[in-house]
């Protein structure tokens, strides 16, 4: 299921993208993830309008995948919206994901382990990793259900 920003019909382009000043912004809604996608680029002009409406899709618990792979332009702004989105994330209690271009590496860096932020290669292995964590969530639970005759 594609998310449109209904509320401002002007904004939708044919494929449903929201476009932010340079930063072309699309939400989908997964079973494990929304995936919220953003190509152009990010800067200072567009950053707190990119901030504003990522922040609309951090909800309950759902986890949200954060696409930048296609972002080839990246300012130093644009980590003022990464911590954005990580502290929301934390403070609602939703796991995230960032799928980042070379541009955003650059920034952020390479290295999974000392990354500020939850680094992902891309969206498919962030959404398989949502589905090994359920699973496993699942085997630990399994013994305390299971009946005994």
């Amino acid at each position: 299921m594609t998310i449109a920003n209904v509320a401002d019909p002007t904004s939708r382009r044919g494929n449903w993208t929201y476009d932010c000043a340079g930063a072309q912004i699309r939400a989908h809604r997964r079973h494990l993830a929304t995936v919220l996608t953003i190509r152009g680029e990010i800067d200072a002009v567009n950053v707190d309008d990119v901030s504003e409406y990522l922040r609309r899709f951090i909800l309950g618990d759902h986890p949200v995948v954060v696409d930048l792979s296609d972002v080839g332009y990246f300012s130093g702004a644009g980590l003022a919206l990464l911590q954005m989105l990580d502290e929301n994330c934390r403070a609602a209690g939703v796991q995230w994901s960032l799928v980042a271009s070379p541009a955003v590496r650059q920034l952020v860096g390479d290295d999974r382990d000392d990354a500020p932020f939850p680094l992902t290669g891309s969206v498919h292995e962030a959404l398989r990793d949502l589905a090994d964590a359920i699973v496993s969530r699942r085997q630990l639970v399994l013994p305390l259900i299971r009946k005994t005759a």
